[in-house]
């Protein structure tokens, strides 16, 4: 039977102990998609949507995420976080937010989950602050493109 890192002996969740591992300097990036109507797309791109700028508060509510990973993921180590940035591309033809959410530390665990977390938690701002306007709003693609840092060394998204 494999080993499972936060499995126990017994069968039962836990934490891993990562007291013994190296400190490293670690980055994650991970990615989201939101995709809306042509109209909602128009609305978001001139800030004239009914709750506001949206942009502006999905990054803070992506950035206020990547610091409360450990809160909401149960095996997530807290961690000392020196940088978190989530960046928004426009596509316009596709009427599609693309999220970037980074995060980077020196630590002995991996800030994955806190970029996941983050564009997560963007993705989702987003769609609360176009819910107004469209109800059926498509959030896709969440997913790590990119860490580096720790004994598994860089991993980047084909």
């Amino acid at each position: 039977m494999p080993h499972f890192s936060h499995i126990d002996e017994d069968g039962r969740a836990q934490m891993v102990d990562v007291g013994e591992k190296t400190i490293t300097r670690r980055v994650a990036i991970a990615g989201a998609q939101v995709v809306v109507s042509k109209e909602t797309f128009t609305l978001l791109k001139e800030q004239a949507l009914p709750k506001g700028d949206a942009l502006t508060t999905a990054k803070i509510a992506g950035i206020l995420a990547a610091k409360r990973t450990a809160d909401l993921i149960p095996m997530c180590h807290p961690l000392a976080l020196n940088f978190v940035d989530v960046r928004f591309s426009l596509d316009e033809t596709a009427c599609r937010i693309d999220i970037e959410a980074e995060a980077r530390t020196e630590g002995k665990t991996g800030v994955e989950m806190e970029a996941m977390h983050a564009a997560t938690a963007a993705a989702l701002t987003l769609y609360d602050m176009c819910k107004a306007v469209q109800k059926d709003i498509v959030i896709q693609n969440i997913r790590l493109l990119y860490k580096s840092g720790g004994k598994s060394g860089v991993f980047t998204a084909k």
